[in-house]
């Protein structure tokens, strides 16, 4: 019933979800290498990727001094990179509380001040204290949630006026493409209708292991619906792209190339990876 298209309730599917997330946590605490943080210098790829294209949109083209929310931190790498990359405050919200606690001692071992935040994206305004010059999110991210206007909501709303939201994200043309086909060829919805994606999957994007809680909901989300939801949050849209590569291996067939992973080259231009977003409360 992989990719099928179910009627389910929002809080069932977010329960389902939160158990898989949960059993991921140990899998990912290994294989995300975070022993490489034993250097200091040390940030992660994506962020390694993030930040110099966030900063030629923020005012004073540097994330350094400034405060930053992170949505959907997961186990923190990320987040503790952000720090790194001289962020004054982060704050990581999850809706998994093992993540929290794998992000919250890394945090620590690191030297990294920060403050973690158990809830749902979609209720993070009221459950997170502030508010920020940055809101960043990254990525495989909004495809676990059903209600983007609530989600590009809660960023205008923890935002200060004159602050910059970024995200990066598989794209949605990528999404309904089929991942074992030997073509470029579509097999799942790319407009959403409000139903919810059912998957069954013991395996993880990261790591060798398996988890227990297999099933999982997901929400197609056309570019168009993404942008349509930040701006009628009342934000800003300052910067749109389109990427060939991504942090994981969406397909077999891709192969690894700087960055992490792309479809072989005679493909590569026929379709994005990615998209990235970058959008401002004014």
């Amino acid at each position: 019933m992989n990719g099928e298209h179910v009627e389910i309730d929002w809080s069932a599917a977010r329960e389902a979800n939160r158990e898989n997330w949960d059993d991921r946590v140990p899998l990912h605490a290994v294989s995300y290498e975070r022993e490489s943080f034993d250097d200091p210098e040390h940030l992660s790829d994506v962020i390694r990727h993030d930040v110099p294209v966030l900063e030629r949109f923020l005012p004073a083209r540097s994330i350094v001094g400034l405060d930053v929310c992170h949505l959907q931190c997961h186990i923190g790498t990320d987040t503790v990179s952000l720090a790194r990359a001289g962020a004054r405050r982060v704050t990581g919200v999850d809706f998994s509380a093992p993540a929290l606690e794998t992000a919250r001692a890394f945090a620590e071992e690191h030297g990294v001040d920060a403050e973690w935040v158990e809830t749902d994206v979609l209720d993070a305004r009221a459950a997170v204290s502030g508010d920020f010059d940055v809101v960043y999110t990254s990525i495989g991210t909004i495809c676990w949630l059903s209600d983007l206007d609530r989600w590009a909501q809660q960023i205008h709303e923890l935002l200060r006026p004159g602050g910059t939201f970024f995200i990066r994200d598989g794209h949605p043309a990528l999404y309904a493409l089929d991942e074992d086909a030997e073509t470029l060829t579509a097999r799942y919805r790319y407009f959403g209708d409000g139903t919810a994606q059912v998957w069954d999957d013991a395996s993880t994007y990261a790591g060798n292991g398996t988890v227990s809680h297999t099933r999982t909901y997901e929400w197609p989300h056309s570019l168009a619906e993404i942008l349509g939801a930040l701006l009628g949050a009342g934000l800003r849209i300052v910067h749109v792209d389109e990427g060939r590569t991504l942090p994981w291996r969406f397909s077999p067939r891709m192969v690894e190339v700087p960055g992490g992973y792309a479809w072989p080259e005679a493909q590569r231009d026929l379709l994005p990876c990615t998209y990235t977003i970058i959008a401002r409360r004014d």
